[in-house]
């Protein structure tokens, strides 16, 4: 491999990444260059992993980001080490978090765990990913074993945790089991002895400070990290969630999640085009400076992004439909073909409808779009919450740009 090719490689591999620091993204790039040099010289891939707790079966794109950048190394012949923390999962990583995670069993761990991977699957190369579980080499551990691990870091540590140190701020408890989520995860480093590591920023802890400092106590090389930024959601502000209702669900049906993109903001497309697109840098700097200079516009811009990502979970083929479908809704303004039929009962608010239709998540969510005008049956702007227009025949009810429900009187 040449010098030219080390770092077109280098330049894919750090496309998308975080540190909150310049100086230590210079030095993670340094690293993997010259382990990319050493691998080369000992006639070996890079061995890469991350890790998945599967504390939730429903996963959304925000989810993918560190399973798209697996994909790059694999597509670069790198060998993919995906960890399903079986084990991690039990306690739930606390990074970010404002208050202690509800347990999970083992049994849900392992069901959640099933569905995560055949989803993964839709990113990675099956055949050359290796499954691991982390409670394979977690659960042996001696309770002696963990005291010598334990020994490695100091309270201090943890506290400045911008998540601890905000808890222990305004007087919430703060578990010491907590702390052992970032032991556990620096354990599965050092077990598996890979060369990188990738994760959310959420996880530089747990990678820069923690797998790398136990790795190199215990005599091990240790990982270089490669942290990915975090996925905005479709608001363009606040990072995905499924709980804030922005996010893409990975399982929501081509025209939905083409949709979806769709409604991004235009300033929020980039860390798209970053962290859930199959491109490579030399196209996103062709796109970026398209935008800039006025030669290709937004909505132009967002289809293909659109396209793209539809394409890269659910084939091109779908992604062509979607687009189809768009046009005609949007720009024809036609409604879909195939609208789903919802039936009326007595007595219904316009709230409860909009819910039960699956048009919003939650009540909160069906006011606030009702607030924002967002609401219409036919032609008719809806403002009230607890009401809803007498029908004497079905009628369209269209919530947003993208969802639809026909209504049949009760």
């Amino acid at each position: 491999m040449t010098d030219r090719a080390i770092d077109d490689q280098v330049s894919l591999l750090m496309q998308g990444t975080e540190y909150g620091d310049d100086e230590l993204k210079r030095s993670m790039a340094a690293e993997i260059r010259q382990r990319l040099k050493e691998t080369q010289a000992e006639g070996r891939p890079l061995r890469v992993y991350c890790g998945f707790d599967p504390r939730t079966a429903d996963l959304h794109i925000g989810h993918t980001v560190p399973i798209r950048k697996l994909r790059q190394f694999q597509e670069l012949g790198h060998e993919v080490y995906f960890v399903i923390g079986r084990f991690t999962a039990l306690i739930g990583d606390p990074s970010h978090e404002d208050k202690v995670r509800a347990p999970i069993t083992m049994e849900e761990a392992t069901l959640n765990a099933e569905s995560y991977a055949e989803q993964a699957f839709r990113i990675l190369d099956p055949a050359a990913t290796k499954v691991v579980y982390n409670d394979e080499w977690l659960a042996p551990l001696t309770f002696r074993d963990v005291i010598e691990l334990a020994q490695n870091f100091t309270v201090q540590q943890f506290l400045s945790r911008d998540s601890f140190r905000e808890r222990w701020e305004q007087g919430d408890p703060i578990y010491t089991h907590e702390f052992l989520y970032a032991v556990m995860q620096a354990y599965d480093a050092y077990h598996l002895r890979t060369d990188v590591q990738v994760g959310g920023s959420d996880q530089l802890f747990n990678i820069i400070t923690a797998a790398r400092k136990l790795m190199e106590s215990m005599g091990a090389k240790p990982n270089i990290g490669i942290i990915m930024g975090i996925l905005p959601g479709t608001d363009g502000v606040v990072k995905i969630s499924k709980s804030l209702g922005n996010h893409i669900p990975l399982l929501a049906t081509p025209e939905d999640m083409y949709g979806k993109v769709m409604s991004i903001p235009d300033d929020a497309m980039s860390s798209y085009f970053r962290l859930v697109t199959r491109w490579n840098p030399q196209e996103i700097e062709a796109l970026e400076a398209g935008l800039v200079a006025g030669e290709l516009h937004p909505r132009d811009v967002k289809m293909e992004l659109a396209r793209e990502i539809v394409g890269a979970y659910q084939g091109d083929a779908k992604a062509e439909e979607a687009e189809q479908a768009f046009r005609r809704v949007f720009q024809q303004q036609k409604l879909p073909r195939d609208v789903d039929d919802f039936q009326l009962r007595e007595g219904m608010s316009l709230v409860e409808v909009i819910v039960e239709a699956g048009l919003a998540p939650s009540n909160s969510q069906a006011r606030r779009l009702i607030k924002q005008q967002a609401v219409r049956l036919e032609d008719q702007v809806l403002k009230e919450p607890n009401a809803l227009p007498e029908l004497e025949a079905p009628a369209v009810l269209r919530v947003g740009k993208r969802r639809f429900v026909r209504l049949l009187p009760p």
